[in-house]
C-alpha cells in the first residue's frame, strides 16, 4: 500500500499482508492503521495475482469496496486499487471500478 499525503505525493510505502499461493486475507483495520499513525490523507492498493492474470476477481472487487467504505469514514481516499499480473496491471480507478458508497 501507497501512502499519499492531501496532494497525493508518497509518504511511504507499508505491507500490509502476505499471502499463500492464491489468496491474502486483507482487514480494514490492518489496512488503515499505518494510514491513520502517518497521518496520510489517501491510500493506494496493490497487490499482484501469482498467475499472471491482472483481472481482479469477486474477492478482489469485495475487498476494494470494503476499503472504499472504510475510507470515507475514516477520511482516507482510496484512490486506486491496482492488480498487477506479470508485466500488466488493472486499475479499479481507470476502468470505473472504485465506486464510493451512496451512504
Amino acid at each position: 500500500m501507497l501512502l499519499l499525503d492531501s496532494r497525493h505525493r508518497l509518504i511511504g510505502e507499508v505491507e500490509v499482508s502476505r499471502g499463500s499461493l492464491n489468496q491474502s486475507l486483507v482487514h480494514p483495520r490492518e489496512v488503515f492503521a499505518p494510514a491513520l499513525r502517518e497521518s496520510a490523507a489517501a491510500i493506494l492498493v496493490v497487490h499482484n495475482h501469482p498467475s499472471g492474470d491482472p483481472q481482479p476477481s469477486r474477492e478482489d472487487h469485495e475487498v476494494t469496496q470494503r476499503l472504499v467504505r472504510a475510507g470515507e469514514i475514516l477520511g482516507i481516499r482510496v484512490v486506486d486499487h491496482l492488480v498487477i499480473g506479470g508485466l500488466e496491471f488493472t486499475s479499479f480507478a481507470r476502468t470505473g471500478q472504485l465506486i464510493a458508497s451512496s451512504a
